[in-house]
């Protein structure tokens, strides 16, 4: 597969307002630039300030006419399948066909009470997102759809309009559990890496999926897999650091506290050479998409690395 770069949507606010002329001007930028793709993230509840990902989808829609529109990832368990499919199939209208939906399953169970927030179980989580998976794809593909299940019960319950996209928008999985890898393998459509994660342990996760996609009668050569990958370009390297280390001492503490190298273990930075060395190990360790997420300066940053990172990789 050729290599394509996507770039996430602005979305999160730490001064807690959002600057919609900044996400218009970055999604047309991008589109002018060839990005294949713009991405959302999914955090419903939380001390960061970050807008709603299917909203800031739609919006995105009505901004741009060719880039793929993108969430990694919705925690699907917490959420209604029957109200998600519909969303994702008007949105794969108003955008004519171009949403990519990704699901996974979540916090850990350290984070249980996440879960109660919305009436949920950690306990059925699992159970939740198998259950509710087949319900979407039943609601996008059949007439009518006739249901008994442990969470949701449909008895005769149709939805209009299908999807565009037949037989439904691709739907890529999330996580690193060897559990989640092998759901990917057997249901996904596709697999994306999470941003806070090294390379390293990517390309683990990336060999462990293509064994279960071979046991499970797959061609690991077909299955789309991405990575996001946080980043800065700047010819001084120790500010291209300096600006990744306050954006996530401010957006990820804990991580920062849990792990000091947390910025050096999963970020690229520096000037574009440099830039392009790092980004080539996730190529080498199986990306087929990667989502090159700046987090300051946006437009300049975008542009930076579609003229100085980017062909430097094709």
């Amino acid at each position: 597969m050729a290599v394509e770069f996507g770039i996430p949507i602005p979305q999160v606010f730490l001064d807690g307002r959002a600057d919609m002329a900044l996400v218009r001007e970055s999604l047309t930028r991008a589109e002018e630039l060839g990005f294949h793709s713009a991405w959302t993230q999914d955090q419903v509840t939380g001390e960061a300030s970050l807008l709603d990902c299917m909203g800031l989808m739609t919006y995105a829609a009505a901004c741009t006419n060719r880039m793929r529109l993108g969430v990694s990832v919705i925690v699907f368990p917490i959420r209604n399948p029957v109200q998600l499919a519909k969303s994702v199939s008007s949105l794969d209208h108003m955008s004519n066909g171009r949403v990519i939906l990704g699901i996974g399953l979540g916090p850990p169970a350290s984070a249980a009470n996440f879960y109660r927030s919305f009436g949920v179980e950690y306990a059925e989580r699992v159970r939740r997102f198998n259950e509710g998976l087949a319900v979407m794809k039943a609601l996008w593909t059949e007439a009518e759809v006739h249901m008994d299940g442990e969470f949701w019960h449909l008895d005769g319950t149709s939805m209009e309009p299908k999807p565009l996209q037949q037989p439904h928008p691709p739907v890529i999985f999330g996580g690193q559990h060897p559990n989640a890898l092998q759901r990917a393998a057997t249901h996904a459509d596709g697999y994306m890496g999470a941003g806070p994660t090294p390379t390293r342990s990517f390309i683990g996760h990336v060999d462990k999926l293509r064994e279960y996609l071979e046991e499970a009668g797959r061609d690991p050569a077909a299955f789309p897999v991405s990575k996001r990958v946080y980043l800065h370009v700047d010819d001084d390297a120790d500010k291209a650091k300096a600006v990744l280390d306050e954006f996530f001492n401010e957006r990820y503490p804990w991580m920062i506290k849990n792990n000091p190298d947390f910025v050096a273990d999963i970020c690229v930075w520096g000037p574009p050479q440099k830039c392009a060395e790092g980004l080539a190990e996730v190529v080498a360790g199986g990306a087929a998409l990667i989502v090159l997420n700046p987090i300051r300066d946006f437009v300049g940053q975008i542009e930076r690395l579609a003229d100085e990172v980017v062909p430097l990789l094709r």
